[in-house]
């Protein structure tokens, strides 16, 4: 099983991985029929602030993977996405985090991605 990122307006052809929305704005000119998501985890999107502190400037990058980190330690929802995400993985589905942004290298899911493979009760489902 594997945790893949996607940016939301790429197509795809795997319509049995779940895929998780992990922004915190629905992106512009998505429907929900072409998003074709199983979940919308808002929750666990950076905070406003830091999301329009950040602004996808990829200097920025590594404070906001600093920042974003500290953030998803101290949210209460963190817990219940590992254990989403555990559950997912265990019944044999890759995951999809889908973001919004266009930089496909430094935006939130890439870091969401590496805090959830760092989870002992995920690692164990990763090939």
């Amino acid at each position: 099983m594997q945790i893949k990122t996607m940016r939301i307006y790429d197509s795809f052809s795997d319509t049995t991985d779940y895929r998780i929305l992990v922004d915190r704005l629905w992106p512009r000119g998505i429907s929900k029929e072409k998003a074709a998501l199983d979940v919308w985890f808002k929750a666990i999107a950076p905070s406003t602030e830091l999301r329009e502190w950040f602004a996808h400037q990829p200097d920025k990058f590594t404070l906001f993977t600093q920042k974003y980190e500290k953030e998803l330690a101290a949210n209460p929802e963190t817990s219940l996405f590992i254990q989403l995400v555990a559950t997912q993985l265990a019944q044999q589905q890759d995951i999809v985090l889908l973001y919004g942004a266009r930089n496909q290298k430094d935006n939130q899911a890439i870091v969401l991605q590496k805090h959830l493979m760092q989870q002992p009760s995920i690692k164990q489902f990763l090939s």
